[in-house]
């Protein structure tokens, strides 16, 4: 079987393909700073590397002969992209191109994250790959500029690259404490407790909900069809579902009534972002994704039982470890 290096491997995402990667059977190593992840999340089985995927030793010794890469190592943050933009596109794309860079020698395959905040304010719905590009944040920005550099990797230097632009992943693991949580696991954590909603605006914007379990099988698939060209797919479900439609649905899941706070519009938030799945399905071969109601059942079962997986951990050791990089 086949090893496979997944930055940010004890994230929300990360922490789920690595398990599904392990069930196949897989090696998997994981490089990770742990700034936003738990090694609670990490697969049993898996190798953990604790380091920057910025630096050039980390990556030499998480990439030495490995069989492909999962790059999803981020801060998918639109608002601390605005408080910390040089910090965020260190992370976001300058760790993107130093991992093409150290994958260049062996040609090593990479499968990564793009985002829906590439297409921006784009009012040409469903979105899709051939849609304009136009993004309105430091993250989208970033996240379009992995996209050029693939493309780059390809035509100069021979790598296979796929990048996936994820709508809203929701499920198990995403903590809603998190500066980086969604919108879903915080309505479901504030439900739960009983506590009141803020929506920002009239609630109306839309969002395509996609749960995780559907984005780890596009990512599994995505390493089979990597190559030279850097193609890229919405990895999405095609329908949209607003805030307050969330709200009311959440809360009857959980058996409250939903008491909800309007608050002011964020300034420069997209409208409505929803995608085409369709070339994603036909060249991954996807199937159906789940729906968003089954989606939400399984995070508030999660919840319910304690949330395994987000016991915290210090990003600066682990378990006495000494990491594999200094400094940031």
């Amino acid at each position: 079987m086949a090893t496979f290096l997944v930055t940010g491997g004890c994230g929300f995402i990360g922490s789920h393909l690595c398990a599904a990667l392990r069930a196949r059977g897989h090696g998997v190593r994981v490089l990770d700073d742990l700034s936003s992840g738990s090694e609670a999340n990490l697969a049993p089985g898996s190798k953990f590397l604790l380091g920057d995927v910025c630096q050039p030793m980390a990556l030499r010794e998480a990439l030495a002969g490995v069989d492909g890469c999962f790059h999803l190592a981020a801060i998918a943050s639109v608002q601390r992209g605005e408080k910390d933009w040089l910090g965020t596109h260190r992370t976001n794309l300058s760790a993107t191109v130093a991992l093409l860079e150290a994958a260049r020698a062996s040609r090593i395959p990479v499968v990564y994250a793009s985002s829906a905040a590439v297409y921006g304010a784009n009012g040409n719905l469903p979105l899709h790959e051939d849609s304009t590009v136009q993004p309105l944040s430091a993250y989208g920005a970033d996240k379009l500029g992995c996209e050029l550099h693939a493309r780059v990797a390809g035509h100069v230097h021979g790598i296979p690259t796929m990048g996936l632009r994820f709508f809203n992943v929701f499920g198990p693991r995403q903590d809603p404490a998190s500066p980086y949580s969604g919108v879903i696991s915080i309505f479901c954590d504030r439900l739960l407790r009983k506590e009141a909603l803020d929506v920002f605006g009239d609630g109306q914007q839309t969002r395509d909900f996609i749960f995780v379990e559907d984005v780890v099988r596009a990512l599994i698939a995505a390493m089979r069809q990597v190559n030279v060209a850097a193609p890229v797919l919405n990895i999405c479900t095609g329908n949209g579902t607003s805030v307050l439609q969330l709200a009311y649905l959440v809360a009857e899941l959980c058996g409250v009534r939903a008491e909800i706070n309007h608050r002011p519009a964020r300034a420069g938030e997209v409208r409505h972002s929803i995608g085409l799945p369709l070339r994603a399905r036909e060249r991954l071969g996807l199937g159906s994704t789940m729906a968003i109601r089954d989606g939400l059942e399984a995070t508030l079962t999660w919840m319910r039982e304690g949330r395994p997986g987000l016991a915290p951990t210090s990003r600066s050791s682990v378990n006495g470890r000494t990491p594999i990089w200094q400094g940031r």
